[in-house]
């Protein structure tokens, strides 16, 4: 583990980009002792988990390092203007390409670097979403090494910084209304942070020319998953799959949705 990294240069800058989730976080702590001179770099899409910046900061006082921020030229809702409303999806990732990769191109410039990218042994066959610059060459350590997510979270066990507290209801990292979220983190999100679920819901839009609707999960809008009967029937759905209410307060997540019925103009959202 404390093995320097051969071929390690003084005219390549050595570069470790953390997501503020699981694996780029015990990678960075995995790789510390072994990259001198590294860098460490997040992309800030200024739309992150509140839960994100506080595990950062965990992270940079155990790494003994500032973890510089990355932010976009603009923000989410310019570009949103930019396609016309149409949200990203798994495969468009539009905000991926200007909230995270155009910053990290800006960051490195011209420079030669090696981007230390965070995928595990046993999720070899995802390479993740990353710069196609010839300056830029991914390395792989986990995958190298054999590391899995049961060597993760021990990682991370072991200097005591834990996970995440977004992973009591979440299971990935990324902005708050991440396209990859489940359902059930939908709700999750509803019930742990209802502002930022209403700031989600108030992207989603109809086309008045064509009738489509641009909603985060496919041919269903926020505001319909959050209705009390659908709530109850996901909760029906999920016994042998998740502890509902373990994570989600059923009582209170309907609450919410009563008053957010009240308090917000929905009529003009689909």
């Amino acid at each position: 583990m404390n093995k320097p990294i051969e071929g390690n240069s003084d005219n390549v800058r050595q570069i470790l980009s953390l997501s503020g989730g699981k694996d780029s976080s015990a990678l960075a702590i995995y790789m510390r002792d072994r990259i001198p001179n590294v860098e460490y770099a997040f992309c800030d899409t200024g739309e992150e988990l509140p839960e994100t910046y506080d595990y950062l900061e965990k992270l940079e006082a155990y790494l003994g390092k500032s973890i510089v921020r990355l932010n976009p030229d603009r923000q989410f809702s310019h570009y949103l203007d930019i396609f016309n409303g149409v949200l990203p999806d798994a495969n468009t990732r539009w905000c991926t390409r200007m909230l995270k990769i155009k910053p990290f191109e800006r960051f490195v410039g011209n420079d030669k670097v090696i981007s230390y990218v965070g995928i595990r042994a046993d999720e070899s066959h995802r390479k993740g979403y990353i710069s196609s610059k010839p300056n830029i060459t991914a390395k792989y350590p986990f995958i190298e090494d054999g590391i899995i997510k049961e060597d993760v979270l021990d990682i991370l066990k072991d200097i005591g910084i834990g996970l995440p507290a977004y992973y009591n209801w979440r299971s990935r990292s990324g902005c708050y209304f991440c396209f990859f979220q489940q359902r059930i983190e939908w709700v999750g999100l509803y019930n742990n942070h209802p502002e930022l679920f209403a700031k989600a819901l108030a992207y989603e839009k109809k086309n008045q020319v064509t009738g489509e609707r641009y909603t985060w999960i496919e041919r269903e809008s926020l505001k319909e998953l959050v209705k009390p009967e659908e709530l109850l029937r996901l909760k029906k759905t999920l016994p042998d799959v998740l502890n509902f209410e373990n994570h989600i307060n059923l009582t209170h997540v309907l609450l919410r949705f009563s008053v957010m019925m009240k308090m917000m103009k929905l009529n003009a959202h689909v």
